[in-house]
């Protein structure tokens, strides 16, 4: 697990209210980490952080409006649903600055259309990490990652974690900075899933993901087996 500084700058969670983005926020703040709650209503989004300071006495929390909250640090995190993906990156165009990273966390379920959570829908781009990187300014970039994390399990905070993370990104700079914040949740190991285009694939690991927990009435995740020891992100 990597140890956050005090030079750590603050995480903003797009869709921080949701399930998957609040379930981050929470294990962020137990490591100590600042983060920023993004909701598309302020008053939503204060609440959710009023609830956070109470799970986690001394949290560094602040709630806003999912456009404030994206400038508040380098690393901003999209954790809507795909229903939502657009929407939300058209209100944040004016929003992201230059040399900014978004981590697109958005799976393309069926469910958006009233579909089954097991299947997937196409995406014109190739995958909703494309569609991110498309529709974001040019001087921003994005990785793609978080797809296969339970959300129940990030909610539940005395609940362990044991699973890997699968980045996708054009750099591996960039991939390495999100590591660094991923890798500062207990239990969770990054790894270097190849070049954007990637996410094609590990966005279809999370309907399957559904399907087996459905069967087993677990919240099972991701581990790659084999992969030498010590810190692949040096």
């Amino acid at each position: 697990m990597a140890e956050p500084s005090e030079a750590t700058p603050p995480i903003p969670i797009v869709g921080g209210t949701g399930a998957l983005g609040y379930g981050l926020a929470l294990r962020w703040a137990k490591a100590g980490v600042p983060v920023v709650i993004g909701s598309r209503s302020a008053e939503r989004a204060t609440e959710a952080a009023g609830r956070l300071r109470e799970a986690v006495p001394g949290a560094e929390v602040d709630g806003m409006q999912n456009e404030e909250a994206a400038q508040r640090g380098p690393v901003v995190f999209l954790t809507v649903p795909f229903r939502a993906q657009s929407e939300n990156l058209n209100n944040l165009r004016g929003a992201l600055s230059a040399e900014q990273l978004l981590v697109d966390c958005t799976v393309p379920l069926a469910a958006a259309v009233s579909g089954k959570a097991t299947r997937s829908l196409g995406v014109w781009q190739g995958s909703a990490g494309q569609q991110a990187q498309e529709m974001v300014p040019d001087d921003v970039r994005v990785v793609a990652a978080l797809h296969t994390v339970s959300a129940p399990t990030l909610n539940k905070s005395d609940a362990k974690l044991d699973e890997d993370v699968l980045l996708c990104g054009d750099r591996r700079e960039d991939k390495a900075k999100v590591a660094r914040l991923i890798e500062m949740i207990a239990g969770l190991r990054a790894v270097d899933a190849g070049p954007l285009e990637t996410a094609r694939i590990v966005e279809q690991l999370t309907p399957l993901l559904i399907s087996i927990n459905s069967r087993y009435q677990a919240h099972a995740g991701i581990r790659i087996t084999g992969l030498p020891a010590g810190d692949h992100w040096a």
